[in-house]
């Protein structure tokens, strides 16, 4: 299934992007230490917001089919860029924390890494992108 996102170049280095399906939309800037503001997310910040997102979401579908709570689930996504060749994503450090209270045997952790290490953001970034992933479990 096809979606279409539109793009508007605002000027100053700022987009607005809109979701062809929900109208929902968004902006983006250019960060600092690339002549913009840093007022929005940039988009390579969308790109490590999408492979969290996506992560979270497949990770959701797998606990759905097997009566999971994964609610208050948290990813966080450190992006590094580099410059050398060009400046592009570098890594994108992804630490998954289970939320307190959810007892998962060593099958449904099995399960749950590998739907997120499977995720079709992830599949899609170039081989060049350091991409370590960490999971945390409650103790």
């Amino acid at each position: 299934m096809a979606v279409e996102i539109e793009v508007v170049y605002e000027g100053g280095l700022r987009c607005a992007a809109t979701h062809g399906p929900s109208r929902q939309s968004l902006t983006t800037d250019a960060p600092v230490d690339n002549g913009g503001k840093g007022s929005a997310f940039s988009p390579t910040d969308l790109v490590a917001t999408a492979l969290g997102t996506c992560m979270a979401t497949v990770m959701g579908l797998v606990a759905q089919r097997n009566q999971l709570n994964l609610d208050g689930l948290r990813i966080q996504v450190i992006k590094e860029m580099v410059a050398d060749p060009v400046r592009r994503i570098g890594s994108l450090k992804t630490r998954l924390i289970l939320p307190q209270g959810s007892s998962l045997s060593n099958a449904d952790r099995a399960r749950l890494e590998a739907a997120a290490k499977a995720c079709p953001v992830k599949q899609s970034l170039h081989p060049d992108i350091k991409l370590p992933v960490e999971f945390v479990y409650p103790e």
